[in-house]
Order: structure tokens, then sequence, then C-alpha cells
């Protein structure tokens, strides 16, 4: 059985990823939020919680956790202050954490656009506060993989694809559809130490992640 934490557990894309986990073989999920009133509702699912804020010390949540799951996300009605210090410096803080609990793999939830920030308006200070941590999880020494998707939406999950490092298109996922995508990228073989894009599209997700190279 793996530990696994999830940051940002209490986001819509974070209690996915809780169901999905907790629904899965061989992981035992541990809902990160920042407090006591957030807890009933994973309680009330079978999930156990640790109390953690990204603003805070947060290091007590890593205890005895095998893997991580960053889904965390300052969301769009914040301002450049509060993305910085979630999207950016909490994600660098969790990496190093993660990298001092010596833990086996670093998953997290970007963004397409990181690369060229400038483009997407409206976006480009989220844009950067996520590409300035994807790198800091680049250049650690912990195992990782850096999913960029399109659009989020809250349609139901197809686990049909298109991925790749870089679509060079835009396009939507639904986040069941990434929820899935952040759970297999917790096996240690999977598209690890790399970063992809993805969208909806017809290749069945997990076979395109093994075979993505």
């Amino acid at each position: 059985m793996e530990y696994i934490l999830i940051i940002g557990a209490n986001g819509k894309t974070g209690r996915i990823i809780s169901k999905v986990l907790n629904n899965a073989s061989g992981y035992k999920p541990y809902a990160m939020i920042r407090e006591e009133k957030q807890k009933s509702y994973f309680e009330n699912q079978g999930i156990e919680t640790r109390i953690g804020d990204l603003e805070d010390n947060f290091s007590k949540a890593f205890e005895n956790i095998d893997k991580v799951i960053f889904a965390a996300g300052s969301g769009g009605q914040t301002g450049d202050d509060k993305t910085t210090a979630i999207d950016q410096d909490g994600a660098i803080k969790a990496i190093v954490i993660a990298e001092n609990h010596s833990l086996q793999k670093f998953v997290i939830l970007s963004s397409m656009g990181t690369d060229k920030p400038e483009q997407v308006k409206g976006l480009e200070h989220y844009l950067k506060a996520k590409k300035t941590a994807d790198d800091f999880l680049r250049a650690s020494n912990i195992p990782f993989t850096i999913i960029q998707p399109g659009a989020l939406t809250d349609e139901d999950g197809r686990e049909k694809v298109e991925i790749a490092k870089h679509l060079n298109k835009p396009g939507k996922i639904s986040r069941e559809d990434v929820a899935q995508a952040l759970v297999y990228a917790l096996e240690l073989d999977i598209i690890k130490n790399r970063s992809f894009e993805m969208i909806s599209g017809e290749d069945d997700l997990k076979s395109a992640m093994e075979s993505y190279s």
C-alpha cells in the first residue's frame, strides 16, 4: 500500500483525485486541507485528512507519505500575490519538503501555455508562476511527472486524450480525465521526469501515457 498526499484536495479537481485514489487498489489517499471544517467531506468517504496551509509550514502533512499529487491552485478570483503564494511558492515549498522526506515521486498539475505565457492574455502571471514551479521540480532530485492540460471542464471523463510535449493548439479536457491521468502518473515508470500537454482526443489515456516518449 502506498500513501499518497493530495495537496489541493478540496479544490474541484482535487476532490475528484481523492475519489479516484480512494477507489484505486494499492493506494491510500490523504487529503491535505487548510481548515478543520473541510474534514467532513473527506471523512464521509472514508478518506483521511492532514491539515496544512501552503502559506505556512505544512511539513507535518508529509509524515509517512510515499508520493505526492500537487493539484493546488489559487483560483481565478484571486490576485497576483495569492497566485504567487500558492501556485509558485507553495509548490516550491512542497517540492523541498518532498525531497527532504525522500519521497518516491512528485506529480504536479500544471497548465498548457507555460512555455509562452505572454501569448495568453490575462493569464500571464499565473502561467509564469506555474512555469517557475515546474522548472524548480525539473531541477530537483525527486522523480516527477508534470501534466499540463488544456482548459478544464466539468464534463464526464472519457479517458480519450491527445498528448504531446507541445500540442501547438488549444483544447479542453475534463477534470475527471485529468484526475485519472494524475493517478496513473504515480506509477514510477510512467512518464518519469517528463512533462506533457494534454487535451481531449481519441487515444486511450493510460496507453498514451505508457507509450509517451
